[in-house]
């Protein structure tokens, strides 16, 4: 597969998984029974597999790589930031409060992550 085809792919399920993760948010929001439903417990695991594949065989067939270009390091730490706070967002908060600000939370760590990418500069909000 191409490196072109490869960030189209990834691109495509970058806004894939964050429509995904809004809606399921918005879900959790409202407690509506859809966030059980077998799809959208099934959906976001295959989107971010294939995201996380595609983005690490553009690292390899690009030669840049997490601590060693620092905006790839910060996307990393981004994303690991991204899944700790959505999981405390759709799951493990303990009150609906709780899960709010975490959902709140992600979705900026989501829209850092996008702003990194875009100006592959890791300070992007200063």
């Amino acid at each position: 597969m191409s490196y072109l085809a490869l960030k189209h792919l990834h691109v495509t399920c970058v806004v894939l998984s964050g429509l995904g993760f809004s809606l399921r948010g918005w879900w959790m929001l409202r407690e509506s029974p859809l966030r059980q439903h077998r799809l959208t417990r099934v959906l976001p695991h295959l989107i971010d597999s294939l995201l996380l594949g595609s983005a690490l065989s553009m690292a390899w067939l690009s030669g840049q790589y997490p601590f060693v270009n620092g905006w790839l390091t910060a996307k990393l730490f981004g994303l690991i930031a991204y899944i700790g706070l959505g999981m405390m967002a759709l799951k493990r908060g303990r009150t609906k409060a709780i899960r709010t600000r975490y959902f709140g939370l992600a979705l900026l760590a989501y829209a850092y992550i996008v702003s990194v990418a875009l100006t592959r500069n890791p300070l992007v909000l200063f």
